[in-house]
């Protein structure tokens, strides 16, 4: 049975200029293994066409416990109104896709959505030097956060750096550091067992070394638990 690890170790970033927090929970689980053997019982399969990877769905009592445990903490650190909490996408997810075929919003970092309040969380899920998430700036605009009120100059800024020498290629494979249309500004390095959350409009890639296993086995691959938490308002 899933629970929530009573030793678990809580820290709280706040990176560039304009500080959006970023949660790090270090053994999150209990008993994470658990995970990984419930993992290996699902069927994997391609269904975003975003994602570079595969995914399947995460059992609900995950998403019990993480609102159990980390609700009063998700209200305090991301400043959230009333309201309750829940999930809106919860699934294990892989990455399979090689560096080479990538499409180029592969390449740049991302931002899930331009509400304030939604959450994003990863629970890396793998052992050994895997890679982690990092966090950007973009160079031209100066944002780390697409809010409705910046998405108008973001997607102008890179409409025009589209055919630009910087635009990155093929041959770029996964975003990792600095490059010339973005600077990095965090990074939350993949340990097994460490939930990150952190707030969906920041601009934010998955880390993926060269040395990654893209393998869509959950016992050898890069297997996470991503997940989307969303603030219900109550009604006014």
């Amino acid at each position: 049975m899933l629970a929530a690890n009573p030793a678990m170790q809580i820290h709280c970033l706040r990176p560039g200029n304009e500080q959006s927090p970023l949660l790090i929970i270090d053994n999150f689980i209990a008993e994470a293994e658990q995970l990984l053997a419930n993992a290996g019982q699902q069927r994997f399969v391609a269904n975003s066409p975003y994602y570079p990877g595969v995914r399947a769905p995460a059992p609900l009592s995950y998403q019990h416990v993480l609102l159990q445990s980390l609700t009063p903490l998700l209200r305090e650190v991301f400043a959230l109104p009333a309201g309750a909490l829940s999930f809106s996408v919860c699934h294990y997810s892989l990455v399979t896709t090689p560096p080479s075929q990538l499409k180029l919003l592969q390449r740049i970092p991302h931002f899930d959505t331009t509400e304030q309040h939604a959450l994003a969380a990863v629970h890396y899920l793998f052992h050994g030097n895997q890679g982690g998430t990092a966090f950007y700036r973009h160079r031209q605009t100066g944002f780390e956060t697409i809010d409705n009120s910046r998405a108008p100059a973001y997607f102008a800024a890179l409409e025009g750096e589209n055919d630009g020498p910087n635009i990155p290629g093929r041959d770029a494979g996964y975003i990792h550091g600095d490059t010339p249309l973005f600077s990095q500004i965090a990074e939350a390095e993949g340990v097994f067992n460490r939930l990150i959350i952190y707030r969906r409009h920041a601009l934010h890639s998955g880390v993926i070394p060269p040395n990654a296993n893209l393998s869509a086995d959950p016992a050898q691959g890069r297997l996470t638990i991503s997940s989307f938490i969303d603030l219900q308002p109550e009604p006014g």
